[in-house]
C-alpha cells in the first residue's frame, strides 16, 4: 500500500475550487476542505457535491466545543457520508465525537499539535510539554477515546505509530515535495519520507493547487509515494 494523497482545497471560491477538481480529474481520490474553503467557497455543499460524485471529502474543522454540541454537528457530518472529520484531541471531545459518528463511515481524527507549531510556540500556548510531548500525550488520548486516527506533523508520526497501534490513520499535513517552499510550516518533510515513519494520508494544498498544473504535480507526489510505499492503509 504507497498511502493516500489528499488534496487541500485551499482556496476561496466555489469556481477556483472546481476549477481545480476538474483539472485534477481522476488522479486525485481525497478533497480536504478547511476554513477557508468551507466559509469562503460554499465548501459544504461543495463536499457532498464531491461525495456524490464518488470522490472522499475531509472536513477539516477542528471541533471543539461542549460535548452534546460536538455530538449534534459530529452527526450532522456523518449523515453525509463525509470519510474524515477533524476535532481537537481533547479527551472530551474525542468521545463525544466518536459516539457520533459511531456505525457511519465517518472517521473522525484528533489534531495534536499543529505543524506551524513548534516548541517554542507550544510553550508560549501554556504548555508545560514540548510539541512532541504533547502529540505522544495526544496520540494515546485518543487512542483510549477510540478514534480513527490523528492528526500530526510527520515528524512525529513514527512515535505516535508506536503508541496507536498499526490500525489508526496517521494523516500528516506539512508535506512538501523536495524543492517546493516551506511557507508557514515549520515541520515538514517529503511525501516519501513521511510514508517512511509510518503515516497513510498525506496532506497536500499548496504545491498542487497553485501549480501550473495541478494534475502533474499531484502524479509527481504519487509516483514518490508509490516509490516510497508505507507497512500501514
Amino acid at each position: 500500500m504507497a498511502g493516500h494523497l489528499i488534496v487541500g482545497l485551499d482556496v476561496s471560491s466555489r469556481a477556483r475550487a472546481e476549477d481545480i477538481i476538474t483539472a485534477l480529474g481522476d488522479t486525485v481520490e481525497y478533497f480536504k476542505i478547511g476554513y477557508q474553503c468551507f466559509y469562503g467557497a460554499d465548501g459544504f455543499a461543495l463536499g457532498k457535491d464531491l461525495i456524490a460524485a464518488g470522490k472522499k471529502v475531509f472536513f477539516d474543522l477542528k471541533l471543539l466545543d461542549i460535548d452534546n454540541t460536538i455530538e449534534k454537528g459530529v452527526g450532522a457530518i456523518a449523515a453525509t457520508g463525509a470519510a474524515m472529520l477533524t476535532v481537537h484531541a481533547y479527551p472530551k471531545t474525542m468521545r463525544a465525537a466518536q459516539k457520533a459518528a459511531a456505525g457511519s463511515g465517518l472517521c473522525v481524527l484528533g489534531v495534536t499539535v499543529l505543524t506551524s507549531m513548534d516548541d517554542a510556540d507550544v510553550k508560549e500556548a501554556g504548555y508545560e510539554r514540548d510539541a512532541a510531548g504533547l502529540v505522544a500525550l495526544r496520540a494515546q488520548q485518543a487512542k483510549e477515546a477510540g478514534i480513527g486516527g490523528i492528526v500530526a506533523s510527520p515528524h512525529e508520526a513514527e512515535m505516535v505509530r508506536t503508541i496507536v497501534g498499526p490500525k489508526m490513520a496517521i494523516v500528516t499535513p506539512g508535506i512538501r515535495p523536495a524543492g517546493a517552499a516551506l511557507g508557514d510550516q515549520k515541520r515538514v518533510m517529503t511525501p516519501a519520507e513521511a510514508l517512511a515513519v509510518g503515516a497513510t494520508h498525506l496532506v497536500v494544498a499548496r504545491p498542487i493547487v497553485e501549480a501550473p498544473d495541478p494534475a502533474a504535480a499531484a502524479k509527481a507526489i504519487l509516483a514518490e509515494m508509490a516509490g516510497g510505499g508505507t507497512r500501514f492503509a
